[in-house]
């Protein structure tokens, strides 16, 4: 891989990780509710769903799903159905009428960070596109006259740092929002505005063919 190649992929990647999706919208939903701190815990769930997804492409797993549509199906069944569920939970979460003196809570304030961590793990693995797109979009920037595997390593090491990069841009920006939607009606707005968002993900990736 030529460093021109590399650059190609990183800005191509950049571009893609910042346009607002699942991941992002649960990250700026997070720091709203529970925090820029807490809300690392739901970023790192996410990151670690897309190192694994990023893994089991370049291992050839993508291609398995693209020759088992039925497998493909079932996977984005369940992940259309875990966005609708969350975007449901969203729209009819309480709100209370002062934010905590911590900065927590507009609407989940008893999540440990375990339960913060998973939910982030199950939005990022919830998309069997990832598979699709990494498995097409990476040997696309492979040297096949070279060794694949350290290649591949620096291809993931670069998507993880954009994701990561933009969770966090993500995450902090959902503290300027918290300081806008300090009223209940302004807080039941955004949870009824980010659940109708969720829901439309997951009415999206139920029309996507594989």
């Amino acid at each position: 891989m030529t460093l021109h190649t590399w650059w190609l992929f990183a800005v191509t990647v950049f571009l893609l990780s910042g346009t607002p999706g699942p991941n992002m919208l649960h990250a700026l939903s997070r720091s709203v509710h529970v925090g820029l701190r807490r809300s690392l815990a739901a970023m790192g769930g996410c990151l670690t769903a897309l190192f694994l997804a990023l893994v089991v492409s370049a291992a050839g797993v993508g291609t398995l799903l693209a020759a088992e549509p039925r497998l493909f199906d079932v996977i984005r069944y369940a992940g259309a159905a875990y966005l609708i569920y969350l975007g449901i939970k969203a729209w009819r979460a309480p709100v209370h009428d002062a934010p905590a003196a911590t900065g927590e809570t507009l609407a989940t304030p008893g999540l440990s960070l375990r339960q913060l961590y998973r939910g982030g793990f199950l939005i990022g693995i919830s998309n069997p596109k990832l598979l699709l797109f990494a498995a097409a979009f990476f040997p696309q920037f492979i040297n096949r006259h070279a060794p694949s595997a350290p290649q591949f390593v620096i291809l993931i090491a670069t998507f993880m740092i954009s994701e990561m990069f933009w969770l966090l841009t993500y995450g902090i920006g959902g503290q300027g929002v918290a300081r806008v939607i300090s009223g209940p009606g302004m807080k039941r707005l955004f949870n009824r505005v980010t659940g109708t968002i969720f829901m439309g993900f997951g009415g999206l990736l139920l029309r996507l063919r594989a």
